[in-house]
């Protein structure tokens, strides 16, 4: 893979990590610097850690991994969208579903959005990438990318949810469930 491939690749895996992000921003309607920072840390240490667990697991495990990862992704974001949606009916603001404040929330959100880089670090095994040391910096490219996409999304979330007063709840559910239907589909579609 050139440099310009690998980049396009971290880049393209962290779109879902902007996604969340931006909704996450939205929601929590002002800058914390602290919890922006410690979801874009879990969103890129998933990001970079799956490939590497798909590479060094796709000699033995390959088959069980491909056959249920999509739908394990899909199960964890449906999960979150739906708690997300349920919470935007609720009346009282404190019965909040989905708080991506909280550290379960961030790291469920982490594990959901990294399944495809699981299939990406399979590919690698079949790619030429025969060594760890030849592993080594399409996983920091794909960690980078994850975690500054992921500070931009919330912060441009922030932007939006304050200058439209947005309470995006319910959207943020549709966009996370959307979210698990397309690697449910795309998965789907590649086995046929």
């Amino acid at each position: 893979m050139s440099f310009a491939e690998i980049w396009l690749l971290a880049v393209s895996l962290a779109i879902d990590c902007f996604t969340v992000s931006v909704t996450s921003g939205i929601i929590l309607h002002r800058i914390r610097w602290g919890i922006f920072l410690k979801m874009a840390f879990f969103f890129g240490l998933f990001q970079a850690a799956m490939p590497l667990i798909g590479w060094a697991g796709a000699s033995s495990f390959n088959h069980l991994i491909e056959a249920y990862d999509h739908w394990i992704a899909f199960g964890l974001l449906a999960f979150l969208g739906i708690r997300m949606i349920r919470s935007h009916f609720r009346e009282d603001e404190e019965q909040c579903c989905f708080d991506p404040t909280r550290l379960s929330v961030i790291l469920t959100l982490a594990i959901a959005t990294s399944i495809d880089a699981l299939a990406v670090g399979i590919s690698f095994a079949f790619t030429g990438f025969n060594t760890l040391a030849s592993l080594s910096y399409p996983l920091w490219a794909i960690g980078i990318a994850s975690f500054v996409i992921s500070v931009t999304g919330s912060i441009i979330g922030v932007f939006f949810g304050k200058r439209f007063n947005l309470r995006m709840e319910l959207f943020g559910g549709l966009v996370l469930i959307g979210i698990g239907v397309k690697i449910l589909i795309e998965h789907l579609l590649q086995n046929h």
